[in-house]
């Protein structure tokens, strides 16, 4: 497949019910949707769907979901499990999905996941893998449009329409990558990972999880911290704000360690703002006079990684070798496979860990199992770690 440019392309932009109905005819038959959306969530809870672009091998189209009161009849097809999903970091995508329809899209491939485990790096962002991949440097003048804005300009169009047209051509060089080293079976549980609902649904309860500092809590502070969570989490949902606007972390933490009893104690808290004392001040002394009321057996804790020993720290420094030696040899990341937190896990006997499952295991897992075990020994010679069996 030739590296065509977006300017060899036509772009539909799809911004009524007609253009709509003619686009989901003409890509009907398709097996294979490009996809990606535009959004904003800067003053909501959710994030607000502003464009999608969608590709096939002979269409090229933005659908504007602000103009169309009604997508649904492209979601349908984009839900069509007969149909092969091809997306670029998709997790944010498949949020807004799942918000419009409790559906996600399968079967799903997805290009970031597939470069990381070519050797294009971690993470790596759709304008580096462009480059690198296909030589195209991308045009970033947009990057910090705000796509609720309307009209869009025929450069904004462009822009948004190259997440597909490159997306397009990088598909099928990726998977001949992944075919010619051996690993298109890897990258299977990671996708089907990033298809489970659970990951895309709000759980109140555990809301608290998100609040940055919450292990520095005691017990009862955490219990307040948890009631504060999720009465944030149940009011941003409601109004549909991001819960920051509700109350910040800072504050909620704030709250959770005085644990205030009364609205003077209440307005000790530094930065706190009056207005939100009047207005919310009440419920907020009840998430703590209900953290206060519990008994000791009842309250919460976090779980506390238990810390390795002097020895075991040694121990953990020769597994990430053994995990760097794989890694170079595969030419991928080590954070691919685990981290040091992961090595940490495994010392400490915990074996609900992605290392001990999967390509992971059958990569790197087992052998850091042999070594943990005494089944060969890392020896230096020529100035090059090599394994010696034991």
């Amino acid at each position: 497949m030739s590296n065509n440019t977006s300017s060899e392309y036509e772009i539909l932009y799809v911004d009524s019910t007609d253009k709509l109905q003619q686009l989901c005819l003409s890509i009907k038959d398709a097996p294979i949707l490009i996809l990606d959306t535009e959004f904003v969530r800067e003053k909501t809870y959710r994030a607000k769907l502003c464009l999608l672009q969608i590709a096939t091998d002979d269409i090229v189209a933005c659908v504007d979901p602000i103009a169309i009161s009604d997508i649904n009849p492209l979601i349908d097809l984009i839900n069509d499990h007969s149909k092969l999903k091809v997306l670029h970091a998709a997790r944010q995508d498949y949020e807004i999905f799942y918000d419009l329809t409790r559906q996600l899209p399968q079967p799903l491939f997805d290009t970031q996941l597939a470069a990381s485990l070519l050797g294009y790096g971690e993470q790596v962002g759709y304008g580096s893998l462009v480059g690198k991949v296909l030589g195209i440097q991308l045009d970033k003048a947009h990057t910090r449009t705000d796509w609720s804005k309307r009209p869009l300009s025929e450069a904004q169009i462009k822009y948004a329409s190259d997440d597909v047209i490159y997306l397009r051509q990088l598909y099928p060089l990726l998977t001949q990558q992944l075919k010619e080293k051996g690993r298109e079976d890897w990258l299977n549980e990671e996708f089907d990972s990033l298809c489970q609902k659970e990951l895309y649904v709000t759980k109140l309860d555990e809301a608290w999880q998100r609040v940055k500092g919450i292990n520095r809590l005691r017990p009862r502070q955490l219990a307040a911290a948890k009631n504060l969570s999720h009465w944030r989490e149940e009011m941003a949902i409601k109004k549909d704000l991001p819960r920051r606007w509700i109350i910040s972390d800072d504050i909620l933490l704030a709250i959770a360690q005085l644990l205030p009893k009364n609205k003077s104690q209440l307005e000790s808290i530094a930065n706190i703002k009056k207005a939100f004392i009047d207005k919310s001040g009440d419920t907020v002394l009840n998430c703590v006079k209900k953290a206060l009321e519990l008994d000791d057996a009842s309250l919460p804790s976090v779980k506390k990684p238990k810390r390795l020993t002097a020895e075991q720290e040694i121990v953990a420094d020769l597994l990430l070798v053994q995990l760097k030696i794989i890694a170079n040899h595969q030419n991928i990341s080590v954070s691919n496979i685990a981290n040091r937190k992961m090595l940490e896990k495994f010392i400490n006997g915990e074996t609900d860990i992605t290392l001990l499952k999967g390509w992971r295991y059958q990569l790197a897992g087992k052998k850091i199992q042999d070594l943990y075990n005494n089944k060969f020994a890392l020896h230096i010679k020529n100035n090059k770690v090599i394994e010696i069996k034991i």
